[in-house]
């Protein structure tokens, strides 16, 4: 018996990779980069399963060019913004994603970037490494501290819990913006708050939100401006949450004090874009959940999502579950 035909638009780790080789008849793109728009549609005519990056643009058009065999899209991403779900829901598709694995590298991570950029790490080492450095000075690079201060969440959902939770041993009061949110969760030491109130009284601001209309460029020059001049703001969800010509403003004429980001528009961003040029923003390649049991987790789930839809069972994480209604 013939094993299905799948692509797989980027080399993921051996923990999911060996299960889909084990079952599938595999095109593996192996390019540091993705594959480009004409390479997807052509890697993508005649087969079975699709598993795919965040990068990659999955559109009606890509679907179709698949053609009735495809039977599952599994998002090698907790996000699914790259993926049109309605598309896929109405060829009867289901799309797999890989939720709560990334959690806690995500929560960690951002509360590096808070240090990092509230105790001006990277631009200390910089001036370690430029020969800066002539004696110990009671002024020299001065930072926020975070004991005390106020930690505003926007997002409350796995991940903004989870940093909620790494807060209470900084002594942080805690708040947060999340008009999605159904029920409070008792167990998370943290006040709801609207937006306004957020931008206000927060030390700290860190994004968690899905990228939606709504969130689109949701931290524009208007939030900005309502944000405290020592603020610290975090990015580890999506980058168009953040208007970035805005942020260069705000940071270059400290109207907030510091920024971390770990996801950008466009991403990457080119060498010579002017946030770059700041000291008081530190820009990483979109790392946040860049451990080896998150990444090890992700590419077993999505595995086990594609191998589902092969069978014809469920898929264990399907975003469109509406497509198994009769």
């Amino acid at each position: 018996m013939s094993k299905p035909k799948v692509f797989v638009t980027r080399v993921i780790p051996d923990k999911g990779l060996v299960l889909v080789k084990d079952f599938c008849d595999v095109d593996l793109w192996e390019g540091e980069l993705p594959p480009n728009r004409e390479e997807m549609i052509k890697r993508v005519q005649g087969v079975e399963g699709l598993l795919c990056l965040l990068t990659d643009k999955v559109d009606g058009e890509l679907m179709d060019a698949a053609g009735t065999k495809l039977k599952v899209i599994s998002n090698h991403a907790v996000g699914i913004d790259n993926i049109d779900v309605n598309a896929a829901t109405a060829r009867k598709i289901p799309v797999g994603n890989t939720p709560d694995v990334l959690t806690d590298a995500t929560a960690d991570f951002a509360f590096a970037l808070m240090l990092a950029a509230a105790r001006r790490i990277p631009e200390a080492e910089r001036y370690v490494h430029e020969g800066k450095w002539k004696t110990w000075g009671p002024l020299l690079l001065l930072g926020v501290e975070m004991k005390g201060a106020t930690l505003g969440l926007i997002g409350f959902g796995r991940i903004g819990k989870a940093v909620a939770r790494r807060a209470v041993g900084f002594d942080m009061r805690v708040i947060y913006y999340d008009p999605s949110e159904v029920k409070h969760d008792p167990d998370v030491k943290a006040t709801s708050v609207d937006f306004e109130t957020l931008l206000a009284e927060s030390d700290f601001i860190s994004l968690h939100t899905p990228l939606t209309p709504d969130t689109h460029h949701l931290i524009d020059s208007e939030a900005l401006s309502k944000m405290k001049p020592n603020t610290v703001l975090i990015n580890t969800s999506r980058g168009p949450v953040v208007d970035l010509d805005a942020l260069y403003e705000a940071l270059k004429f400290k109207r907030i004090f510091a920024a971390g980001l770990d996801v950008t528009e466009p991403e990457p961003l080119p060498a010579d874009y002017p946030l770059l040029t700041l000291d008081n923003i530190i820009i990483v390649p979109h790392i946040a959940s860049a451990s080896r049991t998150a990444r090890d987790k992700m590419s077993w789930m999505a595995a086990k999502n594609l191998i589902a839809g092969l069978k014809g069972e469920h898929l264990p994480n399907c975003v469109n579950p509406q497509v198994y209604l009769p």
